[in-house]
């Protein structure tokens, strides 16, 4: 099944990542009123909208700034480049249990973005600032040296994360090395989509 493109897809239909896409069985359409409360919050803070990984990911000075997703059993809100935020709040989550950074917000009822609003309007203050100065995230220190794109590919999708983290050390190595070698930031956005299969098979990257 084709993932969508259209941002209007993702809010009447649905990401086109699984056979419930387009029907009211969608997780999407379960979470619909709280998810459009996040999009509203985004736009009404100046963010652009965007389709990337079939999800819709809000940007600003070129840098991605929060992504969201929509689950049987929540939908989230991810904060890109989560490691600047200082969190005074405490309320962010890592992605899986073998993430490092804090940077994602779950939610199991649609009311919870519009009670959190003001510290999801702070937040996104905050790394609007950090991407107009051009301030980069700190480095976090992983056993595999893992490209930025992969990283941000990772903390935006906790389904990949959960079967990235899941492969073999080697296998991991194989994917970080493929994608170390292309010289553009496209290039190996690019080879992650066509690694996602590959990921959730269980297999490395030059496996068949």
């Amino acid at each position: 099944m084709a993932m969508i493109t259209d941002i209007e897809d993702y809010f009447t239909r649905g990401c086109g990542r699984c056979d419930r896409f387009d029907t009211p069985d969608c997780s999407i359409q379960q979470w619909k009123e709280g998810q459009n409360k996040l999009r509203q919050i985004c736009l009404d803070v100046g963010l652009s909208e965007h389709v990337k990984w079939a999800h819709p990911v809000y940007m600003h000075a070129d840098r991605n700034i929060a992504m969201m997703g929509a689950f049987r059993g929540d939908y989230r809100f991810t904060f890109m480049n989560g490691g600047f935020l200082k969190d005074p709040e405490g309320v962010l989550e890592t992605a899986g249990p073998n993430s490092v950074v804090k940077n994602v917000l779950y939610f199991t009822t649609n009311d919870g973005p519009a009670k959190m609003e003001p510290i999801i309007r702070a937040y996104l203050a905050e790394l609007m600032d950090y991407a107009e100065r051009g301030v980069k995230p700190p480095k976090v220190e992983r056993e595999i040296e893992m490209p930025d794109e992969l990283v941000e590919a990772l903390d935006g999708d906790p389904e990949l994360a959960e079967a990235f983290f899941a492969l073999t050390p080697g296998r991991q190595k194989s994917y970080a090395f493929n994608l170390a070698q292309a010289k553009k930031p496209e290039t190996r956005f690019a080879r992650i989509e066509k690694f996602r299969d590959k990921i959730f098979a269980g297999k490395g990257a030059m496996e068949r």
